[in-house]
């Protein structure tokens, strides 16, 4: 019997009998360096697993220089796809001397028809291989389907429904013999909602008699899910919207309501609430309090398996929901109509885990009257760093008289941009693209977004120089398309994650796309059949794979005191200390990046600049 670690994915798909035929089927083989192990059109016989040594896979119809498509290093298999090719496309070749697990064909065969997620997994896109890497960080904590794979449906309440003619009294006994909190109200159009704080506020504030009908005290926007949704989607939609119910709604039909507390019962995780102490803070030192203790919330979701996309949802909604706070306790009541506070950078996305630098700027209505506000403004900079929001060093802040004018002013500012196209008014140009309102008033926001489309989505000469940008940084992969192993780790940020950022920027500018999310983005995109769907879905996997790299990094780092380099090194990561997995995603994430880079140098006719 061979000893041989089978923890890592595909082997941690077998069950332990299955483990037991593999260890008890396998062989070991010696090969010296330059041994051809399996040659181009040979029949596949083995799946080869790297127990020590260094394996090239080469494509001899090109020429020697760019024959060498992979490399391959201990933890690392090769060989299945030629058995269930029924023969080898490529020639794979040691580079030094190896040793290398043998399984046998048959025993291969036999496994893939026993274990279908063992086979399914050298079938499988990178969208679906990334599936294991999320559900390998679950091991030990809450399952992965508890926060993944729970849907609305579970957790949802019947809805309590009363005619529009009912009155108070009868709302009250319905939720007194129910122990709910709310009702819904049938109106002839629409649906209503009454809680129990309407008909206190009904009855004690407003001194309405109990027989007045529920059709004047209930409230007629509401924030709907469906009932196949992820429950976790609901939780975001609750927190971004500032509500603490949601109804569902399947084919324009009400049939259920899902509360906070239930979502929150139903995840049964102390991190959670974070999301309700936001909510509840009532002064500055209470949302500083809940505001420190995201890196908490950042480092459950991970450790339970929360798929990366719904953790960026989450937190985005918890950031905006501080910050407006911060805005609500800090700004006077009087301009709130006549401002928006956004958001930009990886913010504006909804892309920042972590608390980062920030990134923010103010627009004002031509006609507000405002003539304190940049002490405001400084104030309410001050008040954000408290919250854990370090300063911009780019100095993109509130506090920056440059980053607050009026609607007019910023739309003179986005034409000028345009005209130049230099690098300075390309990134702002960049940066108002990814911008969101999180206070005040998002209609100016909209605005001003509109005049960006207007001006730069029909300039084809804009477009060039505004993609050029994503082909800054070079991909970390070798001329013979293996990873790069550079002692001090490779830059995950300017290697996988800008360029992917970058370059849908780019391509949701020209479609006129309003989503700033690189996801929502890749989804419209797909949609608009700009780009194939599951090269789009790849690339959103790519971007999550990258993110989440990073991710762990910043969370190791998370400690430090905060030196000058920490960033720097937070956004390297060190490909010698990654699973064979990991590796394997990496290389195969790099990759499709480098193939979207030649899509845009094509689209944009970057070739000839």
């Amino acid at each position: 019997m061979v000893d041989v670690d089978l923890s890592q994915p595909p082997f941690s798909l077998l069950d332990d009998e299955g483990k037991d035929h593999v260890r008890r089927g396998m062989d070991l083989a010696y090969f010296e360096r330059h041994d051809i192990i399996v040659e181009t059109g040979q029949t596949g016989e083995y799946v080869y697993l790297i127990h020590r040594g260094e394996v090239a896979e080469l494509d001899p119809t090109l020429p020697s220089s760019m024959s060498r498509i992979g490399h391959y290093t201990a933890g690392d298999l090769f060989g299945a796809i030629s058995i269930l090719n029924g023969k080898s496309r490529y020639r794979f070749q040691a580079e030094q001397e190896c040793l290398c697990y043998l399984m046998p064909k048959a025993l291969f065969k036999t496994l893939c028809q026993k274990y279908p997620e063992f086979s399914q997994f050298f079938r499988q896109s990178l969208a679906h291989k990334a599936r294991l890497l999320t559900e390998k960080r679950a091991e030990g904590g809450v399952t992965m389907a508890g926060f993944m794979l729970a849907r609305v449906s579970e957790c949802m309440r019947a809805p309590l429904l009363l005619p529009a003619n009912a009155d108070i009294d009868k709302a009250v006994r319905t939720l007194s013999d129910s122990h709910a909190d709310s009702l819904l109200v049938d109106a002839s159009s629409q649906t209503g909602m009454v809680t129990k704080t309407d008909l206190l506020n009904a009855i004690v504030l407003s001194q309405r008699p109990v027989t007045t009908a529920l059709a004047d005290i209930a409230q007629y926007t509401l924030v709907t899910v469906k009932s196949d949704q992820y429950l976790f989607e609901a939780l975001v939609s609750m927190t971004r919207h500032k509500v603490t119910r949601v109804v569902v709604v399947d084919d324009k039909q009400v049939v259920g309501v899902v509360e906070l507390t239930d979502v929150l019962s139903y995840f049964s995780s102390r991190s959670y609430v974070v999301s309700l102490q936001v909510e509840q803070a009532h002064d500055l030192t209470e949302l500083a309090t809940a505001s420190h203790r995201t890196p908490e919330l950042v480092s459950a979701l991970m450790a339970q398996g929360v798929k990366l996309r719904f953790a960026m949802d989450l937190l985005a909604a918890l950031n905006g929901r501080i910050m407006s706070k911060a805005w609500e306790f800090t700004i006077d009541a009087a301009h709130h109509q006549d401002s928006c506070m956004m958001v930009m950078g990886s913010e504006g996305r909804g892309e920042q885990i972590l608390k980062t630098d920030q990134d923010n700027g103010l627009i004002l209505a031509d006609d507000a009257d405002w003539t304190a506000v940049h002490d405001d403004m400084q104030r309410l900079t001050s008040t954000l760093i408290e919250l854990g929001y370090p300063p911009c060093p780019g100095n993109i802040m509130v506090s920056n008289p440059d980053w607050v004018a009026t609607v007019s002013e910023w739309k003179g500012r986005i034409a000028r941009w345009a005209s130049a196209r230099d690098g300075d008014s390309l990134m702002k140009l960049a940066i108002m693209l990814d911008s969101h309102g999180v206070a005040g008033n998002p209609s100016l926001l909209e605005s001003v977004r509109e005049e960006l489309f207007e001006r730069c989505s029909r300039d084809e000469l804009l477009l060039s120089y505004f993609a050029r940008t994503a082909l800054r940084f070079s991909t970390p992969l070798t001329l013979f398309g293996s990873l790069k192993k550079p002692q001090h780790g490779i830059d995950i940020k300017k290697g996988g994650i800008f360029p992917i950022v970058h370059g849908v920027r780019t391509l949701a500018l020209e479609r006129r796309i309003h989503a700033t999310s690189t996801f929502e983005r890749l989804d419209a995109l797909a949609e608009d059949g700009r780009l194939n769907r599951r090269f789009a879905d790849d690339l959103g996997e790519a971007l999550a794979l990258f993110s989440e790299l990073r991710l762990k990094q910043q969370l190791d780092d998370i400690t430090n005191d905060g030196s000058g380099d920490q960033q720097e090194r937070s956004n390297r990561v060190v490909v010698q200390e990654l699973s064979s997995l990991e590796r394997d995603l990496l290389r195969e994430a790099l990759h499709i990046v480098k193939d979207f880079k030649q899509r845009l140098s094509h689209r944009y006719h970057l070739e000839y600049s």
